[in-house]
């Protein structure tokens, strides 16, 4: 019973875990991360957000009726239903978390606040349909940390990105010509983008859901667009974030060194967590498939696997913890006597 009481336990990992795991690249980017306090509280609070749901529907009821149209239906219904309640109740969040006045004055803060936002969203919205679909969980897990759960990041991070720049879009050259114009639309893409986003996305899945007899090239379409879109997302946010980093970039040798360093030890704490995290989960499940069904040894004979992924995910974070240690004495040791870069005292 402790096996078949244990899956659960995998099932929320699996949730919870690749919207962290995309958390720490976005911390890991940031050249002087934010308040850890208040990074957490962000996503605690995106997740929270969810609750919220509701009252953020109730002024689109009355839209989302729209009889003999299945495609116009669908299309309102991933705008007005879907899109715009989740990404008002992510940019409150964003906004409460963000009002702090180190925000103002570090723009990537926002950022990395509007990505906790939206994954802590994306963790809740992960867990309810993985204990929704228990039969296939692993497939629906896998398939929503590649795409869904980046893609809700994104959102966030546009979001936050464009909150950022609305405030302090002079010091980012955000506001080189028609100044009152450029102050205008960044404020209303803080809202804007990611519903738009958000429904462009929603869509075709929607369709592909509730609009019968459809043929597999539009299958195929609807589904290829989708993708297309999520992804197109994620690369969007990633080029607002490497656009507001530039403001940030390490100004002398040692200090880029020292980014060097950081991304290479969350690469490497990426890789062992979820190397060990893919060991335990086999391991929990094929135990409890052989506890389930001992006739059949198959999925204990598998065990040895589990193990095997286990091991190389601890030697990984030990090594880690080892590149940590090392390399923060070395960095020391280099930054006593290392020049200052020119221009630099």
């Amino acid at each position: 019973m402790l096996l078949l009481e244990s899956l659960p336990t995998v099932i929320g990992a699996a949730a919870i875990a690749p919207a962290l795991l995309v958390l720490w690249l976005v911390i890991a980017a940031d050249e002087r991360p934010g308040p850890p306090v208040q990074v957490w509280l962000a996503f605690v609070l995106g997740a929270a957000s969810i609750s919220l749901l509701g009252l953020a529907r109730i002024p689109f009821n009355a839209l989302l009726a729209i009889p003999d149209n299945p495609w116009a239906t669908q299309a309102v219904r991933a705008l007005f239903g879907v899109a715009a309640p989740e990404e008002i109740v992510k940019v409150l969040v964003i906004v409460a978390i963000s009002t702090r006045r180190r925000a103002f004055a570090d723009p990537m803060d926002t950022v990395v606040y509007g990505a906790a936002a939206g994954l802590g969203f994306a963790a809740y919205e992960n867990l309810a349909y993985l204990v929704q679909h228990k039969d296939m969980w692993r497939a629906l897990a896998a398939l929503r940390s590649v795409l869904t759960v980046p893609f809700h990041g994104a959102l966030g991070i546009i979001a936050g990105a464009y909150l950022a720049i609305a405030r302090s879009g002079g010091a980012l050259g955000a506001y080189r010509g028609h100044r009152d114009w450029a102050r205008i639309s960044n404020w209303a893409l803080v809202l804007v983008a990611p519903v738009l986003l958000h429904a462009a996305f929603d869509f075709p899945l929607l369709a592909l859901q509730r609009i019968p007899d459809l043929s597999s090239t539009a299958h195929l379409l609807l589904g290829s667009a989708s993708v297309l879109i999520g992804f197109s997302s994620i690369g969007f946010a990633v080029r607002l974030v490497h656009r507001l980093g530039k403001h940030h970039a390490p100004r002398t040798d040692v200090a880029r060194e020292r980014l060097s360093q950081l991304r290479r030890m969350w690469a490497l704490l990426l890789i062992g967590g979820g190397t060990g995290f893919a060991g335990v989960a086999f391991l929990l499940t094929s135990l409890h498939h052989w506890y389930v069904n001992p006739e059949r040894n198959a999925s204990f004979i598998l065990i040895p696997i589990g193990f095997t992924s286990i091991l190389i995910g601890l030697a990984l974070l030990i090594a880690t913890t080892a590149v940590y240690l090392l390399g923060r004495n070395r960095m020391r040791t280099a930054s006593e006597g290392f020049p200052s870069a020119p221009g630099q005292s």
